[in-house]
């Protein structure tokens, strides 16, 4: 899946052997160890690589949203582990739609919407 990629912002190339900086490449834990030469799992609450991260997945999840319409979404796989990262993407949701889906599921049920396996 593409991404708006801010150069600017993110110069980090990607790590995708086919796209580059596609959703994989700029998001994955290889994305990370590589663009920040350690495991996310290694990086605290507090490190900039959070926002980022949490600002690609929820482009990415604008794009499910609003193609799917999903009753729910569960993110799972290494770089969901960190807790802390899933009200960083619940919030970054709600804000890059900015009222577009006008969902109580996303308005005022995201914590029951955005969910780790279980």
């Amino acid at each position: 899946m593409r991404l708006p990629h801010d150069w600017q912002a993110d110069p980090f190339p990607g790590v995708c052997p086919f796209h580059g900086d596609c959703f994989e490449g700029l998001a994955s834990g290889p994305a990370m160890r590589a663009r920040w030469g350690q495991a996310g799992e290694t990086l605290p609450p507090g490190h900039p690589a959070w926002e980022l991260e949490a600002r690609y997945l929820s482009l990415a999840l604008n794009n499910l949203i609003c193609t799917l319409s999903p009753r729910r979404i569960i993110m799972g796989g290494g770089v969901m582990q960190s807790a802390f990262l899933f009200p960083l993407v619940r919030k970054m949701v709600q804000q890059t739609l900015n009222r577009y889906v006008v969902s109580p599921a996303i308005l005022e049920k995201i914590d029951e919407y955005i969910v780790p396996p279980g």
